[in-house]
């Protein structure tokens, strides 16, 4: 982790805008964090704008409540959007720097939220993207105060990144290990049984079988086919779990340092801060008081 000394040298980086005012900073506290009634009230009402938005569009692809309810569906999605607009607009007003707000994955979301409605104009197909706009239900996490959900799901992407190469390993070895099977049995069965008529289908069929799933549109008649699909199955069941132990062990060896993971930084928009801190941890800008 970077000094923050180092971090708070870079001057440039941290001034303030001359032109950003006390009410822009208010702005950012109640759209961007969840620390007080007024900003707990906004994304409570933005959250509950998102449900009906996901209701509306849910309700408008039923033939039958299109037909009836079609200018009220219209004018709720319309109302709807103008909202998600102005707050879009006010999220990019209220930040030092709005790159970092547009780029990020929740500036993205909160754009592709707004822009199929008024696609839907000139790409009436594009209308159905809409739903894209359930992704940002993921801030309930934040204005609820769920750490120990948000902390949870911390270490197991933690884990998921650390254990990434040993489960990239693994994935290798089992297709190897699936196409080797599939070659066999493709070998065993191809004359007897027309569903074994290539090797891409009988690697198929080992996907479905080692994985435990066994859909059963393809099977193996002859004897020797009916054992090597038996040593299959049983090694799908020993398999599944090489790849849980692997993550369950660095999820052992994380632990847990306790954030306010509503404090959002007004000039990168990392969130997740130690408690009590007054800087940035990721580009050292000083936090709101």
């Amino acid at each position: 982790m970077r000094d923050v000394n180092d971090i708070l040298g870079k001057e440039k980086l941290k001034t303030k805008p001359q032109n950003f005012s006390s009410f822009r900073e208010r702005l950012h506290e109640v759209i961007f964090e969840a620390n007080d009634f007024a900003g707990k009230a906004f994304d409570v009402v933005l959250i509950l704008m998102i449900f009906l938005s996901i209701v509306v569009l849910m309700m408008e692809s039923v033939p039958a409540y299109y037909a009836v309810y079609k200018d009220a569906f219209f004018y709720l999605e319309f109302a709807i959007t103008v909202f998600f607009t102005i707050e879009y607009a006010l999220r990019i007003y209220s930040v030092y720097s709005p790159k970092y707000y547009i780029t990020s994955f929740f500036g993205i979301i909160d754009l592709l939220s707004t822009l199929p409605f008024y696609l839907a104009f000139f790409f009436p197909s594009f209308q159905t993207l809409m739903i894209v706009r359930s992704l940002r239900l993921l801030r309930i996490f934040r204005v609820f105060k769920l750490d120990a959900f948000i902390d949870q799901g911390n270490f197991i992407m933690a884990a998921l990144k650390e254990s990434s190469k040993k489960i990239m390993l693994f994935s290798f070895a089992m297709f190897i290990l699936i196409t080797i099977f599939g070659s066999i049995m493709y070998l065993v069965e191809h004359d007897v049984n027309e569903n074994f008529d290539s090797i891409p289908r009988s690697v198929y069929w080992a996907v479905v079988t080692i994985t435990t799933v066994g859909y059963g549109d393809i099977s193996p008649v002859t004897a020797f086919g009916q054992f090597l699909a038996s040593v299959v199955m049983l090694t799908g069941y020993v398999i599944i779990a090489v790849p849980t132990g692997i993550v369950t062990a660095n999820v052992v060896q994380k632990q847990s340092n306790k954030k306010n993971l509503t404090e959002s930084c007004p000039f990168c928009l990392k969130e997740g801060h130690e408690k009590g801190a007054k800087y940035c941890n990721a580009c050292g800008h000083a936090l709101n008081e």
